[in-house]
């Protein structure tokens, strides 16, 4: 077949090679590196100005009570298993009722024949941990930004206990953790199926392959230029400042050069904090407040309580690579155009790399407009 019909019809000349506009980030595509990664994303920012004609999610917005009594989440509530929280008045902490991973289970142990392709490609490890349910305050209806300061330290105040309570477990031998996962999937969107502010927390005798994979980059970073990967990103940032969504003393808030999500961020430590562990009552204080100030700019960018999921990346317990760990948190939001529109990751993403048509840089923007300190529901 005749290639003609790719060609210039007047010059037979391949278009690429007629380009001569200076390259614009905002409307010609482009890779991104994500060190952490240590993988690329597409970035297709012209794809933005097509008309939508996709999916739109349905958004609730029913006014929620200050109590459910129908709510398995809430004070004094019986549990789907029958036990009964207690009637706490600030962040509680239970064992989760229906845990992915679990510590009474037998040792796994590989049967397959020695050099056998089964033992080559169909490789198995037994998991064992404990899982935790947070819920962040007794009240029904309140999510994160619309929880004052105060109440958000006892939330920080409780994550930092955990993550102590589960190495002192390790070290007395008591539980084989390696690594505490802190997370939170907000809004139905995320799938989340109850409304209640909560997280959830799983301690594992393993380090994720996420978590490792960041650490090891972090680690030949390190080794490679003597200093620390997400310490010289936010000497990077606070140079540029076009990614700064907010900052306090102790943390910044980027949009990441690297983000795949429409208004994805990271918010790091701006010191060399490994982990809760290292957190005086100023961080924690610190850390409260600038999570309150991008949850309620997420809120007010679509007037609506914003979905996404959320999670803490910290160091290993007793792992040689836990010195280059450096403390951070991802939120990973699927909201792209409004309340109803929302990004999936099909096609080309699952079967080639990563793509956004969304730049960083304008997705920062947006974000820095906002109010951080007024919800849009108390205006």
């Amino acid at each position: 077949m005749s290639m003609n019909h790719l060609l210039n019809p007047i010059e037979q000349t391949p278009t690429y090679k007629r380009m001569t506009q200076e390259f614009d980030f905002t409307n010609h595509s482009h890779h991104r590196f994500n060190p952490l990664t240590n993988s690329y994303i597409l970035c297709s920012p012209h794809r933005a100005k097509r008309p939508w004609q996709g999916a739109r999610e349905e958004i609730k917005k029913d006014k929620m009570p200050e109590y459910d009594p129908k709510c398995y989440l809430c004070p004094g509530n019986i549990r789907a298993t029958g036990d009964s929280n207690p009637k706490y008045t600030e962040t509680y902490i239970f064992d989760n009722d229906y845990p992915a991973v679990k510590l009474d289970q037998p040792k796994y142990t590989e049967k397959w024949e020695e050099g056998s392709l089964e033992q080559r490609l169909l490789k198995t490890e037994g998991v064992k941990g404990k899982c935790f349910v947070i819920c962040f305050s007794p009240k029904h209806n309140l999510s994160l930004p619309q929880m004052s300061k105060d109440q958000l330290v006892k939330v920080v105040d409780t994550w930092q206990e955990l993550y102590r309570k589960c190495d002192e477990d390790r070290a007395a031998g008591r539980a084989p953790y390696k690594y505490l996962q802190i997370f939170e999937n907000k809004g139905f969107a995320m799938g989340c199926s109850n409304p209640h502010p909560h997280g959830q927390a799983w301690c594992l005798d393993i380090i994720p392959s996420e978590v490792k994979e960041e650490l090891s980059n972090m680690n030949a970073y390190h080794k490679t230029h003597g200093s620390h990967l997400l310490g010289d990103y936010v000497q990077l940032e606070l140079k540029h400042r076009q990614r700064v969504v907010c900052e306090n003393e102790s943390f910044l808030v980027v949009v990441p050069y690297w983000a795949l999500w429409p208004f994805e961020t990271l918010l790091v430590s701006k010191e060399h904090l490994r982990s809760t562990e290292d957190f005086t009552e100023s961080h924690k204080a610190d850390l409260a407040s600038i999570l309150k100030t991008l949850t309620t700019k997420y809120d007010n960018l679509f007037n609506t309580s914003f979905p996404y999921s959320m999670g803490i990346h910290q160091a290993p317990y007793d792992d040689e690579q836990a010195d280059c760990a450096w403390f951070h948190i991802h939120f990973y939001p699927p909201l792209l155009r409004s309340a109803t529109v929302k990004k999936f990751c099909v096609g080309f993403e699952m079967l080639g790399e990563p793509q956004r048509d969304l730049t960083s840089e304008q997705a920062a923007a947006r974000l820095q407009e906002l109010d951080g300190n007024v919800h849009y529901m108390e205006k």
